[in-house]
């Protein structure tokens, strides 16, 4: 298990990204023609899951925002709060955020990179005798995607993966998005 001290880096690696991320925004902003706002550049979308089956049960809700820098690039920011349980096992509660970056090589072609801090906190019933658990998780995905006007769909690969606390199955993960 890694220690509180590794656990705390990269939650502020996110912070600070964050930080600059605000100020890559408001100069651009700044740079517009005044009847330019704000606002006409930020675009909405995110994600929701659902899954469930034999004592199983999962949902997810991941709201986000990007702003659209150019036709090419966008940078954006969003929340992930997952809940899961399994019954009479476990049940494990997810919270975070994650910075994002969108580049269009084509229009068609989308690449991004993503940086996300989650927070798991696991309970697992006593009769398991498995110790309850609560970490920082961060990823960091590398992807790739095909797009069509608000809608892309391709694969990821988290390159700080971790088998022993990552929550996702393996470093290889599809995605769609979709802003508005």
């Amino acid at each position: 298990m890694k220690s509180q001290y590794l656990l705390k880096r990269p939650f502020a690696f996110f912070l600070f990204t964050l930080f600059l991320s605000s100020f890559a925004m408001q100069a651009q902003v700044n740079a517009q023609d005044n009847t330019d706002t704000f606002w006409s550049h930020v675009r909405f979308g995110g994600g929701l899951g659902l899954s469930f089956g034999d004592g199983f049960f999962s949902g997810t809700i991941a709201p986000s925002a990007i702003y659209q820098f150019d036709d090419q690039f966008a940078l954006g920011v969003g929340a992930n709060f997952t809940y899961n349980e399994q019954k009479n096992r476990y049940n494990t509660t997810i919270l975070g955020g994650s910075v994002l970056g969108l580049y269009n090589v084509i229009p068609q072609l989308q690449l991004s990179l993503e940086f996300e801090q989650l927070n798991v906190s696991r309970k697992f019933e006593e009769f398991l005798n498995i110790a309850d658990d609560t970490y920082w998780y961060p990823a960091l995905f590398v992807g790739a995607g095909y797009r069509i006007q608000n809608f892309s769909a391709g694969i990821r690969y988290d390159v700080l993966y971790d088998e022993t606390d990552s929550i996702y199955a393996n470093a290889w993960a599809p995605f769609v998005r979709v802003y508005f």
